[in-house]
This record gives structure tokens, C-alpha cells and sequence, in this order.
């Protein structure tokens, strides 16, 4: 009795020191990054960071908090992002050999709310739908989603301008002060990511957040407690969705061009495995599994031995043998308290 209480004890103090050493490992190596790297590219890789952030906390909402294996929120990503760019971008280009489409020359700050509505619209008419499906048909919805978000964008070129991708996107700007410098647009994703992270902090802490959990637990069960299942599964994933085209809003802006290949199935796959690598329902663990990928992704680039031809290739092997380890030895992620 007296060797179990404290095998149990010693897992409790190897769990924590886990996540303490995780939260010590990863400040510390983007500290040291940016440091080694200057101040110039360590702004850039935090706008990188940011952007993944909020991806990463408004999927959790779905995957980690509710249960719902999700691989679609690169599509609302992509609808966030093409909005902001065709309602902001500037019609200069046109004078080139390609697709003509409308420009409206909206503000950054005007644009952006219409595509959070836009996005959170599609997600209230395709979860109407999803939300007839479990498990791993959801994930096959959500994947058909996805695929077909990317064929709009590559496809409907009267709109979008196909492959070409649009250029000329505004940058933010707030009456005369205009978001221009690499410095400015890091502090502003930087509150976006903190509006983010704060929703879904009083979204998990409150009884909605509750009942969320209780459906990733048991379904059926929460059902039978009285709970309509369908319209919380419905209202967390609109949420979700918004978020994400939130963050797509702000790509836009910041890289000031966008082409259907930013919205490949591949990013979605990604996404899911930095919410994995973080920990499933923990804020912070998305945010921690986002700075952790981002720092992976560019500390690839600055290897001596390894050619830029092999970097993104490497980078997903990394990656996935990461994930099987996780799978492995700690199925909860990082900082998770749930298990996929």
C-alpha cells in the first residue's frame, strides 16, 4: 500500500516537473533564438508565432475542450484571409497579363469584422451538418471541408485570381498610423492573440465551458442531463471558426500577398499537431505547442549540414517522430489533460 501511495506521489512530481521543464525548455530556446538571430528576424518569427497562437487556441476550443477531432479550420483561416485581401488590396497589378477582380479599397479594420461574419456564417452552415456526424466521420467531413475551401480559392479566379494569389494588401492603420513596420504589426498580433486567448479562457472557466467538457466526456450522457448537445457543439465550432479567420485577417495584412497554397490540407495536419504537441484543453498549451512549432520550423533553416532544398521535408519528419513519441510516452501532450 504504503510502495503504491508513493509510486503515485512520484508520478505527480514527474508530471509537473514535465510540464515545468517543457514551459523552461521552450522559453528559454526562443529567447536564445532570437538572441542569436537579432532582433530584426526574432520580431518577424513572433508575428509567425502569434498568427499559429491563435489557430492553435481557437481548434483546442474544438478538439481538446469539446472533443471533435477537427481538421477544417484551415478553410475558415483561408475565408478570414482572402476577405481582408479582396476588400483591401490594391488594384495596381491588374495592368499584368492576369485575372482582373473587383477591388473596394476597405480599411484593414473594416474588413476584418466582415470576414469573422463570413467565416462564422459558413461555420453556422456547414456545422448544421457536421453536427450529424461523430468521431471519425467528422474527421472526414471536416478534411472534405477543407478540400473544398481549397478548390474555391484556387478556382473561382474571378474573385480570388486563382494561383496567381492577391498582392497589394493594405496594411493595418488606425486614422493616420499605419501598421508598417515589423515592430507595430508584432505588438498588434500580439493583442489579438491576447483577445483570443482571454475569450477562451472565460468560454472554458464558465458554465458553457463546463458542459463542453462534459460532451468530450460522455455525449450521450450529457444529453441525457437535459443539455442540447447540438446547438453547444454548433456555438463553440462558430466560435472557433471566427477566431481563425481572425488570424487569417491578420496573415493577410502582415505578408501583404496570399495564394491558395497557404490553405493546403498540409497546414491542417500542422495545426492539429501543434494543438497535440501542446496539450489538449490548456490555453496555454496551444500557445506553448504554436511557439515550439514556429521556433522548430525556422531553427530547420539555420542548420549548417542541412541543404534548403530537404528543410521542409525534414521539418515534417521532426515533427512526426515528435508526435509518435507524445503518442508514446505522453499521449496528453505537453501540458494536456486529456489524451487524444
Amino acid at each position: 500500500m504504503r510502495a503504491a501511495r508513493e509510486s503515485r506521489v512520484f508520478q505527480r512530481l514527474a508530471s509537473g516537473n514535465l510540464e515545468l521543464w517543457a514551459n523552461l525548455i521552450v522559453i528559454t530556446w526562443a529567447v536564445g533564438f532570437a538572441v542569436w538571430l537579432g532582433t530584426g528576424f526574432a520580431i518577424a518569427l513572433g508575428t509567425v508565432f502569434a498568427i499559429w497562437a491563435i489557430l492553435a487556441v481557437s481548434l483546442n476550443l474544438v478538439v481538446g475542450f469539446t472533443g471533435l477531432l477537427s481538421v477544417g479550420h484551415i478553410g475558415f483561416f483561408g475565408i478570414g484571409a482572402y476577405t481582408v485581401a479582396i476588400l483591401t488590396s490594391d488594384a495596381a497589378y491588374e495592368q499584368l497579363r492576369t485575372e482582373a477582380i473587383p477591388t473596394f479599397g476597405w480599411p484593414f479594420f473594416a474588413a476584418l469584422p466582415v470576414g469573422i461574419v463570413l467565416a462564422g456564417l459558413t461555420a453556422i452552415a456547414v456545422g448544421v451538418v457536421f453536427n450529424r456526424f461523430r468521431d471519425d466521420i467528422f474527421v472526414l467531413v471536416s478534411f472534405g471541408f477543407t478540400v473544398i475551401c481549397f478548390n474555391v480559392f484556387l478556382n473561382a479566379r474571378a474573385v480570388t485570381r486563382g494561383a496567381f494569389g492577391i498582392h497589394d494588401i493594405a496594411k493595418p492603420a488606425i486614422g493616420g498610423w499605419v501598421f508598417d513596420s515589423e515592430a507595430e504589426f508584432l505588438g498588434l498580433a500580439l493583442v489579438f492573440l491576447a483577445v483570443v486567448a482571454l475569450v477562451s479562457w472565460f468560454i472554458v472557466t464558465s458554465s458553457f465551458g463546463r458542459v463542453l467538457t462534459a460532451i468530450r466526456e460522455d455525449e450521450r450522457a450529457t444529453e441525457v442531463f437535459g443539455y442540447q448537445v447540438t446547438h453547444y457543439k454548433l456555438a463553440v465550432w462558430v466560435i472557433s471558426a471566427m477566431m481563425a479567420a481572425a488570424a487569417g485577417g491578420v496573415l493577410a495584412s502582415w505578408s501583404t500577398f496570399i495564394d491558395p497554397n497557404s490553405f493546403i490540407l498540409l497546414e491542417s495536419i500542422l495545426l492539429v499537431a501543434i494543438v497535440i504537441l501542446g496539450g489538449l484543453a490548456t490555453i496555454w498549451g496551444s500557445i506553448l505547442g504554436a511557439m515550439a512549432f514556429v521556433l522548430l520550423e525556422e531553427g530547420m533553416r539555420v542548420l549548417p549540414f542541412l541543404p534548403d532544398a530537404y528543410v521542409g521535408q525534414a521539418r515534417q519528419v521532426v515533427l512526426g517522430v515528435l508526435l509518435v513519441l507524445l503518442m508514446l510516452f505522453r499521449p496528453q501532450g505537453l501540458l494536456g489533460r486529456y489524451k487524444l
